[in-house]
């Protein structure tokens, strides 16, 4: 949590004690439901938590703003980032019902109000929304002809709707189609030696 403090300094009483309580919170559900590896799940903070955080370094979502995060598993990244941006609304989408039930149980024992579950497949999903969110989910291409439709076509931020993934690896050829794409760097924000290959990805939606 020293961590969280260091890159996020402004941020609330009520959303550090939420997210502190996170970590016993996962490391419970993860003994009954395999959400994160084991060995994975030690560094739930830096792993998951502060890597769906990476996102607010590239965009300060305005009030009202609506996003769903599709293929969410247990939360992630949708769950931290509706800890930040508690008047910002959320629509986690999972097709794997139990994870869903976690992400409603998290949901509540935080009192999370900007945040709604389901338990479907993006196929299936016909609501719009401002910014559409994944975590290593699809290959981009692949991924925008599943959201195309679900996209709001007026944008209330500072830069046009669109998705936002986080993503590692050679992107190179997975992005060259989409010329107007914006690649972020997270080690650029965050010093931890897991983000030196971590990357966020946009690309804007065009109606």
């Amino acid at each position: 949590m020293i961590e969280l403090k260091k890159y996020f300094p402004d941020l609330s009483q009520d959303q550090l004690e939420k997210f502190t309580r996170l970590v016993p919170i996962y490391k419970d559900w993860n003994s009954k439901v395999n959400l994160i590896s084991r060995r994975d799940i030690e560094n739930l903070f830096i792993n998951h938590i502060l890597h769906s955080l990476s996102i607010v370094n590239i965009i300060k979502f305005k009030d009202t703003t609506s996003i769903l995060d599709v293929g969410t598993g247990g939360g992630f990244p949708g769950i931290p980032l509706a800890i930040f941006f508690p008047n910002v609304k959320f629509t986690l989408l999972d097709s794997i019902g139990k994870k869903i039930k976690v992400v409603e149980s998290v949901s509540k024992d935080l009192s999370l109000s900007n945040v709604t579950a389901i338990n479907d497949r993006v196929e299936n999903h016909s609501e719009n929304y401002d910014f559409i969110l994944s975590r290593a989910v699809a290959k981009t291409e692949k991924f925008y002809s599943l959201v195309n439709n679900n996209f709001n076509s007026k944008s209330i931020n500072e830069i046009p709707n669109g998705i936002i993934s986080l993503k590692g690896g050679d992107l190179k050829d997975e992005l060259k189609h989409f010329k107007e794409k914006k690649i972020f760097e997270i080690s650029d924000f965050f010093s931890e030696e897991f983000f030196k290959t971590k990357r966020i990805v946009y690309v804007p939606f065009s109606d």
